[in-house]
Formats: structure tokens, sequence, C-alpha cells
């Protein structure tokens, strides 16, 4: 039997082991989704706290209910190790790491290449490898392969096989999750894409397949940037609107009223999380190896970078009006988290705007239901204080910066002197409420 019928029967038996490397919002989720199926999942990761509190049934992703982690555990289903040389008893080992910027915004494919060189000492011959990563078209037959079939002197499409398969987290979503959300996966042989397909499908209802990974990297960088392009649009138009005395919000309820041609996109301080503002720096990346400009992304894409220093201006202009300068006044942010009702804050333009506000002598102070403590781009640390009158009484300036279905907005209105809304959770502005 070679590999290829191993793997397959191994698949059809329920007895094949999966190992997901990288256990953060997309790793273990995916994790879980497997072990519930009765399949034995290894969780890896280099965070020795992860890996405790995994292995002790503690829940640390909010889109995972509490239960379900703890069963999958305790059935010995699931269980997690920073062990790397553990990555040989897998037969299907699937990348969940990240992939952030660098401090010159190119791509940093540090924790890939950690991954694959990790994969390439300790698998053993027969095992499918599949990334999730948001990453450039071509990482995986130009970036991931060579590291593989250096470290384990294995060949692929004999002794391993490749694949990409993006994924489409959506932190907080409760309709669409990892099992509901249709896969696309593209692989660089035909047994890969067959092997993919029979392991993804026990977790996940609908899988795509595409003739390569070069497509299904692409697929990730296209639905990303067109989110980007569109939110940017709008956000530019609504710092236009702001400057006409024209409601951007009411503006586009308008528009969304046509039954055809037109999506909303709604503006805010900028766009948050791991896959929107970075993806777009990706795609630059490998465009400029093909001497190709993308004059829109490279647009839209700053056009997001720029949002928070128009928000800080937002938050200067409503001090001036009340006589007051930002130098030594009181901010408190209502809101960390890039998006509603999550507890994260990768790429929050709250935190930028924290920072500036900062470095011009203001004194900030945040609330956020979902995240305690929170660390900024510049390396302050702030913890979250109470949301209550005292503390709304005593903020020179109250801005809204997460519109979390927690926040009583009349409650904030009673209580604040000064508001500045950059989520439209307050229908209409005065003197007292300042919107973007």
């Amino acid at each position: 039997m070679n590999n290829t019928e191993n793997i397959l029967t191994k698949i059809k038996e329920n007895k094949e082991v999966i190992g997901v490397v990288g256990l953060g919002y997309v790793g273990l989720p995916l994790a879980v989704n497997f072990a519930e199926t009765g399949i034995k999942v290894i969780g890896f990761d280099k965070n020795p706290d992860k890996v405790d509190k995994i292995n002790h049934g503690t829940n640390y992703i909010e889109d995972i209910r509490d239960a379900v982690l703890r069963e999958v555990v305790e059935s010995i289903a699931l269980s997690a190790t920073t062990d790397f040389t553990r990555l040989k008893e897998c037969d299907a080992l699937l990348i969940c790491v990240p992939t952030p910027l660098d401090v010159f915004k190119k791509p940093d494919m540090s924790y890939v290449e950690s991954a694959c060189t990790e994969i390439g000492k300790y698998m053993k011959a027969g095992t499918f490898i599949s990334l999730e990563s948001t990453t450039y078209p071509t990482t995986t037959e130009e970036f991931m392969l060579p590291i593989i079939e250096r470290e384990s002197g294995l060949k692929h499409g004999d002794d391993f096989w490749l694949a990409y398969s993006p994924e489409r987290v959506d932190p907080g979503n409760k309709s669409f999750h990892t099992r509901n959300t249709p896969k696309v996966l593209g692989a660089l042989t035909g047994d890969g894409l067959q092997i993919g397909q029979a392991i993804y499908e026990k977790a996940i209802d609908s899988i795509h397949p595409v003739s390569s990974p070069r497509i299904a990297e692409m697929v990730k960088i296209l639905e990303n940037t067109y989110r980007l392009v569109n939110i940017s649009l709008i956000n530019e138009l609504a710092l236009l609107a702001g400057k006409m005395d024209i409601n951007i919000w009411e503006v586009i309820d308008a528009a969304k009223t046509k039954p055809f041609g037109f999506q909303a996109f709604y503006p805010g301080p900028g766009i948050g999380g791991h896959c929107i503002p970075l993806d777009p720096f990706y795609l630059e990346h490998i465009a400029k190896k093909f001497n190709f400009e993308l004059s829109m992304i490279h647009a839209a894409g700053h056009i997001n970078m720029r949002m928070p220093h128009y928000m800080y201006i937002k938050i200067s202009t409503a001090l001036n009006r009340q006589k007051k300068a930002v130098n030594g006044s009181k901010i408190f942010f209502l809101g960390v988290a890039y998006k509603p009702n999550i507890n994260d804050e990768r790429e929050s333009p709250a935190l930028e705007i924290m920072d500036t506000v900062a470095h011009k002598g203001g004194i900030v102070m945040y609330n956020d239901p979902h995240i305690p403590h929170v660390k900024t781009n510049e390396g302050f640390t702030y913890s979250s204080i109470g949301l209550n009158e005292k503390n709304l009484a005593n903020a020179d300036c109250v801005v809204l910066t997460t519109n979390h279905n927690s926040y009583n907005v009349d409650f904030i209105q009673q209580h604040a002197k000064l508001i500045v809304d950059m989520r439209n959770m307050i229908e209409e502005g005065n003197d007292k409420v300042y919107k973007l």
C-alpha cells in the first residue's frame, strides 16, 4: 500500500491524527471542530500558557463554547503540546500561525518559516500539510515547499502533500462559523487535493476545490481587499461629507434601498483585525516581483492607515469647541476591540488613536467589557475601568470607538460632558455629540 492509499484508508476508518499548528483564533476552533467528530487532534503551540489552558479545558476564544472545549479535552480527543517532536504522530498538519507585517509593512513570514522548519524536522512520510494563514500567492510552492523538502529529505508528491486552504474566521459572527463557512482548498497535486478534501469535509460542511494553491491564496487576498477598498471608499466619503455638513449614514441608508448594484459599507475609525488591514501589503509584496503597481489597492490601504489620525483630529476639534486642548484632558475610550462583541484588539484603530492622544498629552482611559487589559502599539499598557456615572462625568471627552451591544447609549449620553461618536451609535449629533 503506497502513502496515498494508506492515508485515505486511515481517513475512511477515522484513524487519522490531525495536528493543528498555532492555537489562536483560527487554529483552536478548527482543532475543536475536528475533535468533536471523534478524531484525535494534537494542538501545537510555542506558548506554554495556551497549551496549559487547553489541557485543563480552559477556554480563551469567545467563539468556542466553554463546555464544548471541556468535553473534547476530557474525552482525550484534543490535547495540546509545546513538544514539536510529536509532529511525527500526525497524518495531517494544518498550519494556523500568525502572518503579521514587519515595521516596514513587509510580510513577516517568520512564523510560517518556523512551522515549516519544525514540520520538516519531525514529520513522517505520508503526511498531508495545509497552510491556512493569510499570505501572498506563490507562498505554498515557492516558500514552504523548499523548506519542508530541505529539512525532511522527503519528496513532495511521493512522501507528503502540500496545500493551501485560507481561513475565513469572522470573530463574533453568530451565523457563520468554522463548520458552516464554505472552505476553499487548493493543492499542488491531484492526490493532495483528494486527501485534503477527505480530511476537511469531516469538520467543515462544504469544500470548494480549486486548481492550485495560487488560486486559493489569491481568493483570500481578493475577499479581504474587496472589503478594504470599499470601506476605505466610504471612510473617505464620510470625511468629505462631514466637511459638507452631510449625514453620511443617512446617505448610506438611502443608497441601500436600491435592490441591485449597491452593497452598503459603513465608515469607522479604521479597519482592524488580522486580515483586511494586512492583505493589501501582502499583495503589494508579490506584485512588485512582477513589476506591477496596484494603484487602487495602495491608495485604499493608505486611506485606512490615515483614519486614526483623522479621528484624533475629530477629538481635538470637539475639545477645542469646548475651549479645551487635548493636552491635559481626560479622554475616555469606549471599546478597544476592532469590531463589536469580541475580545480581539489586533490592529484595532482605537489603539493607534489612544497612542496619538497620549503623545499629545491627553490622559487616556478606556472601558471594554471583553478586553480587561491592553497594550498599545507604542507599548503603553492600560486596564479597563468601569463604565459608570463617575467615570463618564469625570472625562473631558468620551469616544465611542467600538459599538459593543452592552453599551447603553442613553446612559452614556446622560452622564458624559462631550462625546465623539465614531460608530453611529447616537442617531443625531449636537453641541455635545460630534459624529464621524
